[in-house]
C-alpha cells in the first residue's frame, strides 16, 4: 500500500485498484482510520482525538489532492504524495 503522507507519526496511505467509495488510510501508534475523501467521515477504525484531527485537517486541505491520487491509483498507478501539515 502506498505511502502518500508522513507527518507528526501519522502516516496516510491508498491501496492500489481499490473498490469505492475513495477512501484513504491513515496509521499513527497502532491504530488505524479509513476515511472517504468525498464525505471525509470515518469508514471504520478510530485514531487518538489529537491524531483524528490532523487527519482530517489534512484531508480538508488536500481534498482535491485526495482525490487524484484516488484516480491514479485507481488505474494502477503511484498516486503519488501530499504535502504533509507542518
Amino acid at each position: 500500500m502506498p505511502e502518500i503522507s508522513r507527518f507528526y507519526g501519522i502516516v496516510v496511505k491508498m491501496f492500489f485498484d481499490d473498490h469505492p467509495p475513495p477512501y484513504f488510510h491513515a496509521e499513527y501508534s497502532g491504530k488505524s482510520v479509513v476515511v472517504d475523501i468525498n464525505t471525509l467521515s470515518i469508514v471504520a477504525g478510530s485514531l487518538p482525538h489529537r491524531a483524528m484531527g490532523l487527519v482530517t485537517e489534512l484531508a480538508q486541505l488536500h481534498q482535491d489532492e485526495l482525490r487524484d491520487s484516488w484516480r491514479r491509483a485507481e488505474n494502477l498507478e503511484s498516486p503519488g504524495k501530499i504535502n504533509p501539515l507542518a
